[in-house]
């Protein structure tokens, strides 16, 4: 049984305006290698219904695990709900328990500031938008301020803010895909290699891949390193069990080729 891929879509013009750097996928790549996961794919897009729900769809459509980025708030300028309930062909309806910690929070923040609580207030009505769901989701707890991202799926939901979406995103992680942790030690061996194309070496590269299953092997071309100029990174990865062989069956293949090898690396 294949397991599921990872994805991200991350949502904002300010990204793509270049008003802010993205930092959720370095953070999502940290988060999912510290798991033995490994991230698939990445979509940008705009504060653009169409597009955000043209990303949904294809999120949904995918099987894959994939994590929503931004766009959950209750401004205009936040469409990301609506696009989920709209790429799914459901309602929005307020989720009870959203609703319960969205009035939490509002009576936490009326404490500390020393004010009475108003539920019936005008904005504190408007913030319960925040927890207008699609109809069927499923909430994700916000350790920094209650207020709830949420699930339909294997599609996850949760704000742009790296402080409540990074714990978030662990919290998800942790608690609905533990099974797919990988437990067992993980290795790649390569060696750098000067003087050859990728087309060139491709049949090798699926030699090895064929004779050795369950092992993965890449090609890392570069034209302008500061030590090696230009070269292939060449390797294997996989449980070390397999890589060993897979890694000796890729030199005898170089060496037949007779293309000049630099340094061999390893990287746990």
């Amino acid at each position: 049984m294949s397991h599921p891929s990872f994805g991200l879509v991350i949502v904002g013009d300010e990204i793509l305006s270049g008003k802010r750097s993205d930092k959720h996928m370095a953070k999502a790549i940290e988060l999912l290698g510290a798991r033995g996961l490994a991230l698939s794919g990445a979509e940008y897009v705009g504060d653009d219904p169409a597009r955000i729900t043209a990303a949904l769809k294809r999120a949904f459509a995918s099987g894959d695990v994939v994590f929503s980025f931004g766009g959950i708030g209750a401004t205009p300028d936040d469409h990301t709900r609506q696009c989920a309930a709209a790429a799914l062909g459901v309602p929005l309806v307020l989720h009870p328990e959203a609703e319960v910690l969205i009035r939490e929070r509002m009576q936490d923040v009326a404490r500390e500031q020393g004010t009475p609580y108003e539920p019936d207030r005008p904005d504190n009505v408007h913030r319960l938008n925040m927890g207008v769901f699609p109809e069927g989701a499923q909430i994700i707890p916000n350790p920094y301020n209650k207020i709830p991202g949420f699930s339909v799926g294997t599609v996850h939901f949760v704000p742009g803010f790296p402080v409540m979406a990074w714990p978030m995103l662990e919290w998800v992680l942790d608690t609905k895909y533990p099974h797919l942790f990988r437990r067992e030690a993980y290795l790649e061996k390569s060696v750098i290699v000067f003087g050859a194309m990728e087309a060139a070496l491709t049949p090798l590269m699926e030699t090895v891949e064929r004779e050795h299953p369950g092992i993965k092997v890449f090609s890392l071309p570069s034209v302008d390193h500061p030590t090696w100029g230009r070269h292939i990174d060449l390797g294997v990865k996989g449980e070390p069990a397999r890589v060993d062989p897979a890694y000796v069956r890729l030199l005898e293949g170089l060496r037949a080729l007779g293309v000049p090898l630099g340094p061999e690396l390893v990287r746990p």
